[in-house]
């Protein structure tokens, strides 16, 4: 399990981010994931997929949220001042349309969140050395990687990057992203790597 060290300073918060070896608390509420810019609050419903969509905000003491990924940037945040905290799919789709901003939007909206306050922490994910998609797709972040705009060509894109710049165009500053690449490392499951046999791992987070 890895930990974010901007995270672990909160000890009332409770996180990680999985590799291919962890084991996870038994109570984590999770969506079914469908790469869209749906950000859900948990109150008293949890469980296992409960609903559609890629983000999950709380407050609820107790409460564990999370994300499961394989190649897709895990998200996690937490407001220290409110004591509010966030998990988030960000595959590329997600990316695009800007999810994580969402998030924060939500927890700003309902909780008082500001994001000067929220802590962030980027986890494992396919790294800018591996992940090449075609111009189409390319395109799409053009807005934040300026020679995208009008490639028409396949081009590389770093996703973990991209998250990072639009937390901190939104006001973020503590920032932690992790170095790992899950297609470069069989510590991870990549489902880049091993479509037909690739398992998810789950980043966590929740109030102690």
């Amino acid at each position: 399990m890895i930990t974010a060290p901007n995270l672990s300073e909160l000890p009332w918060l409770r996180h990680g981010f999985g590799t291919r070896h962890s084991d996870y608390p038994v109570e984590i509420t999770t969506l079914r994931q469908i790469h869209s810019c749906v950000v859900l609050h948990v109150e008293t419903e949890r469980g296992d997929r409960i609903a559609e969509g890629d983000g999950l905000v709380t407050h609820e003491p107790g409460a564990v949220v999370g994300v499961r990924t394989a190649d897709c940037v895990p998200v996690l945040l937490a407001d220290p001042v409110n004591r509010v905290v966030a998990a988030v799919h960000a595959g590329w789709r997600g990316t695009a349309t800007r999810i994580v901003p969402e998030a924060l939007a939500r927890m700003t909206h309902r909780f008082g969140t500001r994001p000067g306050d929220v802590i962030a922490a980027i986890g494992p994910s396919i790294g800018g050395c591996c992940y090449e998609v075609g111009p189409v797709v390319a395109r799409q972040f053009g807005t934040w990687v300026p020679e995208l705009e009008q490639t028409e060509v396949p081009a590389k894109v770093n996703l973990k990057s991209v998250n990072s710049l639009q937390l901190t165009q939104a006001g973020v500053r503590n920032i932690w992203v992790s170095q790992n690449c899950t297609y470069c490392s069989l510590d991870f499951f990549s489902f880049r790597r091993e479509p037909d046999e690739s398992g998810r791992m789950i980043s966590f987070i929740g109030l102690a």
